[in-house]
């Protein structure tokens, strides 16, 4: 049998993952997860979370998947994609997907692009129909100062073991992503240790690349990458 972990993002939900996901349970027999890390989801409460926490986490959820499979792949998106990595790095997994990784965090020149249409459509009173206005504030207001520290020391965790993930990875970059650079993607693929690693750029997409305008080429990557064609066997 076939194992997929999907993992979610900093301040977000499984729903951030979700179209990939439901994809991935649609189009094969694999036994796919996509958990809410602690701290996360509908009822998110970051205070008093510890970025080991996290690491734990995805530590046990990728533990019974390896005990129930014979092939087990790790998918995760933004904070996740870096826990992705982190597991990538000292567990045996056969493939490795980052969606939107935050090896580097905060993209200044499109949060500003971002927060200027979202004065326009103040201006104009359709703020609250503002899509990205809604996801900002959200990480604004939920977000502890504690909880953003902790985020960064997984980063700074992370970053010195992806020279050891020696599996082939597909790195998925927006390049309208408001919250990770590109240059994060570049990062990840110049230190990553596996000699099987493809970079593929998303021209239209924003951070969340699972609901962006160019989600079907991301799933088209995915499966590729994955190599799924049928509803596999167990």
């Amino acid at each position: 049998m076939i194992g997929c972990l999907c993992i979610h993002g900093f301040t977000g939900s499984p729903y951030e993952v979700e179209p990939l996901v439901h994809y991935l349970r649609e189009t094969t027999d694999w036994k796919v997860v996509a958990p809410a890390l602690p701290g996360h989801g509908d009822e998110s409460n970051l205070l008093g979370i510890s970025y080991k926490l996290w690491i734990e986490f995805v530590e046990e959820e990728l533990e019974e998947l390896v005990n129930e499979c014979e092939t087990v792949y790790v998918i995760g998106f933004s904070m996740g994609g870096m826990l992705a990595a982190y597991l990538a790095a000292r567990y045996p997994i056969n493939k490795l997907i980052l969606l939107s990784a935050s090896a580097y965090y905060v993209n200044m020149k499109q949060l500003i692009v971002d927060v200027t249409e979202m004065i326009r459509d103040g201006v104009k009173g359709n703020l609250k129909d503002n899509i990205l206005y809604q996801r900002y504030r959200k990480k604004v207001i939920a977000t502890p100062l504690a909880a953003t520290k902790q985020f960064r020391l997984l980063v700074r965790t992370v970053r010195p073991l992806l020279k050891n993930i020696r599996i082939p990875t597909l790195i998925v970059q927006g390049e309208c992503d408001g919250i990770v650079p590109v240059k994060s993607a570049h990062y990840l693929f110049e230190h990553i240790g596996s000699e099987e690693k493809k970079l593929l750029f998303l021209s239209s997409s924003p951070h969340h690349v699972c609901h962006g305008p160019d989600y079907k080429q991301l799933e088209n990557a995915v499966t590729h990458f994955l190599q799924i064609k049928e509803k596999s066997s167990c």
